[in-house]
């Protein structure tokens, strides 16, 4: 009843050049996922019970809120599909009123899954589970032990606004073209807000934020072999409202280099590395890209603010 598959193995000279290529970049850049390693982690824990990080709590009680009707829109039985699942908890509320049959974790590794997967088994001994290590972000081709019938991706706590809106569509093409056509998507969207109030959420005044984000050159001086100072670098986090997506950056205090095994890079005082966007859509626009992705028949659920947005579309 209990399955581990590792179908994509961490390839660290991939990875490598996948770094180097972002931070010699004109504009520096880094992939958001390198954000969360063990600390990162933890810390971005931390950021969902500050006062100002309304996305977690404000989902919570829209499903907490919804409940019936969003498992009259599922319906029952279905292969649920969780991806980027973590501690496998967001998902986990949901089984009393899903019902799955079968339960698929999905994350970069299964290593961060077994411990949750094994208490989550005893619990609920009924669900058949099989937890995947796979970074879905590229390609998303599910091992033969995963049912077809009714797949329900779930897509929770507004990942998808990490991705641009082309990335977001070419995504969700390759969720709709690994369902059948009973299959669905259940997602939770950010909405386009006060800038004050987004402002705050991405850049706390306790600073965790602020730590999360600098904990990222820690990383890099790991995975890389890099210099990075971390107290030579500041967190910037703000809305950018014409292309309605915050962007998360790290700027040099002063004029500093960064070195690595046969590179370096020369960083003036306030040139950016930019670690993180996260895009926020209207109901209307978000709409629209799920329609295009092949998703109809589509249902939406928000809290009483009109911040976050729960949608559970089914294949057209």
């Amino acid at each position: 009843m209990l399955q581990f598959i590792q179908c994509t193995e961490q390839n660290d000279q991939s990875v490598r050049d996948e770094l180097l290529a972002g931070l010699s970049a004109a504009q520096a850049f880094t992939s958001p996922k390198y954000l969360y390693d063990a600390l990162g982690s933890r810390l971005f824990a931390a950021i969902c019970e500050l006062p100002e990080y309304y996305p977690t709590r404000t989902e919570a009680l829209i499903f907490n809120t919804h409940a019936s009707a969003i498992a009259l829109a599922v319906g029952s039985g279905s292969t649920l599909i969780d991806l980027g699942a973590g501690n496998c908890a967001k998902a986990a509320r949901l089984f009393p009123v899903l019902q799955p049959v079968q339960y698929v974790p999905v994350d970069i590794s299964v290593n961060f899954l077994r411990d949750a997967l094994q208490r989550l088994q005893q619990q609920f001994p009924s669900i058949v589970m099989t937890g995947i290590g796979m970074d879905f972000s590229h390609e998303l081709v599910l091992p033969d032990s995963v049912r077809e019938a009714k797949r329900l991706f779930f897509y929770p706590g507004s990942s998808i606004g990490n991705y641009t809106p082309d990335e977001a569509l070419l995504f969700l093409q390759r969720i709709r073209a690994a369902c059948d056509d009973d299959g669905g998507l259940l997602i939770g969207v950010d909405l386009v807000k006060e800038k004050a109030i987004l402002d705050a959420a991405y850049d706390d005044a306790l600073g965790v934020t602020a730590a999360f984000n600098l904990n990222i050159l820690r990383h890099l001086n790991h995975l890389l072999g890099t210099d990075f100072d971390v107290q030579a670098w500041r967190h910037r986090g703000f809305y950018n409202q014409q292309a309605s997506r915050i962007e998360m950056h790290l700027e040099a205090a002063f004029d500093l280099t960064v070195r690595w095994p046969q590179g370096e890079r020369r960083f003036v005082r306030g040139e950016r590395i930019h670690t993180e966007n996260s895009y926020k859509y209207t109901q209307r626009n978000f709409t629209d890209l799920l329609t295009e992705a092949g998703f109809g028949r589509l249902s939406f659920w928000t809290d009483p603010q009109q911040w976050f947005m729960v949608c559970h579309a089914h294949v057209t």
